[in-house]
């Protein structure tokens, strides 16, 4: 969209500095005394070759181009370092949910195995307070 409306004000811009309006006006008087008024308007070119026109409105047109192009590459690069952010990230988080999850399994399991140590003691506890009692 830039390209073209660039485009066109380029072109707008050499056509009219390119067209010379001019206006002459005579007074002629008649021979039964009355005056004649003409007035000649004429556009004429100013002289400038249309080979150069037209070349220099190729060079703008590829500059514009290129300018399009660079931005269009820029805009993909972002998008690929933003992918690729993402991606990253994504698997950053999956791997810390895995840590996490293992973490609590682990955690987990040392909380049963405290709870059975724990079970057994008192289990022996009792064992010896019942002895201690029946002697």
């Amino acid at each position: 969209m830039k390209k073209s409306i660039l485009s066109v004000l380029m072109i707008a811009a050499v056509v009219v500095s390119c067209t010379k309006s001019t206006s002459k006006t005579e007074t002629v008087e008649n021979p039964d005394g009355s005056t004649t008024t003409t007035t000649t308007v004429s556009e004429n070119g100013v002289g400038v070759d249309t080979a150069k026109i037209n070349d220099v409105k190729e060079n703008t047109q590829a500059k514009i181009d290129a300018a399009g192009q660079k931005i269009d590459n820029a805009a993909e690069d972002a998008k690929n370092k933003i992918d690729a952010t993402a991606d990253k990230t994504k698997q950053d988080l999956q791997k810390a949910g895995q840590d996490i999850k293992e973490g609590a399994d682990k955690v987990g399991k040392d909380v049963k195995n405290a709870a059975a140590k724990g079970a057994s003691k008192v289990e022996e506890g009792a064992k010896k307070l019942k002895e201690d009692l029946s002697k």
